[in-house]
């Protein structure tokens, strides 16, 4: 009874190709390969439920992804339930996009600019639709692949420490708003109490927002003899030190596999993102002794790639720790139950003032013409920006349109309880206030929150603030950002604790 069968699998899904990077206002044109974009899939099986987890290296996944996975899954083997297809993006701000080449669509919810709506003669740029298609069938590929290789083993589990984020909203005593010659626009220019990457060096700066979480959350599977096989690790952060870089990267997960296989052998490696909106693997008033700290430790290594060899170390010794205890309780037969349903949240809804203000920001954008002088690179930086900016007032129009009859978004929650593990998913940014309401109510022993699931549709993404985050505004924090309340984002802790409580009382 409810022996467990575990499957894995994985794909190299970086191109040659010079495609957009998404996860900047302005599009960056990948120059290579810096390390490889992978999709790594694990199935989890009881004989009664299952699991099957697919982390991707994006920055978030859109544009229709999940449905064009499943449907492909559902023709290579029609016995593989779709809708328990979990997939996930590690945030990488260094992946390829698959966002579909059209331009602006309230459908395709992103404030970034596409080929479709920029003039970029002179720069080539391969087919986001194409690239999509390639991921698609490879995650599929992958998925098939893990759940025809599922055979007797067991899990183990637990957690660390590992210091990977740290809070990227900085609260002033004063409104920044209100200083002289402050900025005030769709994209940055959205600042109040609070600052995303603020300058602590002001007198005026008073704390961060929020705190940090330093667990490592870790499941590791084993085959029949008890060999170690995998682990999924989920850490509360983002992936992105390299996110300016012009080359295709993992970001520091692509050194924590480097770190963790040089110890422990060529293991499967799933990373998941917990809740990390208001996060970020960068310190902010600790600059000078981190500079210090790289030079003596590293030599002369950009800072970037020092911060991740340096987190990648950090969660290694977690992921060494743990195994030495918790290795010692490898469950080889567990209850299994994972639910999919969908949950409807509060909108964070746009007031009629804050849509006069798009009209009107859109329509002085729209005089704004399209630059034609310099190097191709700086026609396509500078006319990328233009296109999101006016994407960002275009979002906040039809939203104020849908949400007359849409006042709630409907949302894809996926809940699983694996023995005394739980597992918990969402399509946010999640601020981490969220992800501790919802652990510190579980009744399970761990539970891992997953955020930047992929959605139905061809939506996905946007950070949840909390109220605190409301308040001090800033980016991440404001109507451009949040399609969800922080009231919805309560609506959320409470359906998923609902679904926890339901599956622990089940027993």
């Amino acid at each position: 009874m409810n022996e467990l069968m575990i499957g894995w699998a994985t794909r190299d899904v970086s191109t040659d190709k010079p495609i957009n990077i998404p996860g900047q206002f302005h599009m960056r044109i990948s120059a290579g390969i810096m390390d490889p974009l992978t999709v790594s899939t694990l199935v989890v099986d009881n004989g009664t439920d299952l699991v099957i987890f697919a982390a991707l290296d994006l920055v978030v996944i859109r544009s229709g992804l999940l449905d064009e996975v499943r449907a492909q899954v559902a023709t290579l083997n029609p016995a593989i339930p779709t809708a328990k297809i979990l997939l996930n993006a590690t945030h990488t701000h260094t992946g390829a996009s698959h966002y579909s080449d059209a331009g602006w669509s309230l459908s395709n919810n992103t404030s970034t600019a596409l080929p479709g709506e920029v003039p970029h003669d002179g720069v080539e740029i391969a087919s986001g639709d194409e690239y999509r298609h390639f991921l698609a069938a490879q995650t599929a590929e992958a998925i098939c692949e893990a759940y025809a290789k599922r055979a007797p083993g067991g899990i183990a589990y637990g957690y660390g420490y590992a210091v990977v984020a740290h809070s990227r909203r900085v609260v002033y005593f004063d409104d920044t708003s209100t200083r002289p010659g402050a900025v005030i626009n769709s994209t940055h220019g959205v600042n109040g109490h609070a600052v995303m990457y603020g300058n602590t060096n002001d007198a005026n700066f008073s704390h961060y927002e929020a705190g940090a979480d330093h667990f490592a959350n870790l499941l590791y599977t084993f085959d029949a003899a008890g060999q170690l096989t995998g682990a999924i690790i989920n850490v509360p952060c983002p992936s992105q030190n390299s996110e300016s870089e012009y080359k295709l990267s993992a970001d520091y997960w692509h050194d924590v596999k480097v770190a963790i296989r040089k110890r422990h052998g060529d293991l499967f490696i799933l990373p998941q993102c917990a809740a990390a909106g208001d996060l970020a693997p960068r310190i902010l008033h600790y600059k000078q002794a981190q500079t210090r700290r790289f030079q003596l430790k590293y030599g002369v290594e950009p800072t970037e790639l020092a911060a991740r060899k340096d987190i990648a170390e950090r969660i290694a010794e977690a992921f060494t720790e743990v195994l030495g205890w918790a290795g010692k309780d490898i469950k080889t037969a567990l209850p299994l139950t994972h639910i999919v349903t969908t949950v409807d949240l509060a909108r964070r809804l746009i007031t009629a003032a804050e849509y006069a203000t798009a009209e009107q920001g859109l329509e002085e954008l729209n005089r704004l013409p399209f630059k034609t002088d310099g190097t191709p690179m700086e026609r396509l930086q500078a006319n990328s920006i233009l296109a999101a900016s006016r994407n960002r007032f275009l979002r906040i129009i039809d939203r104020y349109a849908q949400q007359q009859t849409q006042p709630k978004l409907p949302m894809e929650l996926h809940v699983l309880r694996l023995g005394d593990l739980a597992f918990a998913s969402n399509r946010f940014e999640l601020y981490m206030d969220f992800q501790h309401r919802m652990q510190a109510r579980s009744p399970f022993e761990q539970t891992f929150i997953i955020q930047l699931a992929g959605q139905p549709g061809d939506d996905g993404g946007t950070y949840l603030c909390t109220e605190r985050g409301a308040w001090g505004k800033g980016y991440s924090a404001s109507m451009y950002c949040n399609l969800v309340s922080p009231q919805g984002g309560q609506e959320l802790v409470e359906e998923t604790v609902k679904l926890l409580e339901a599956l622990h009382n089940a027993e």
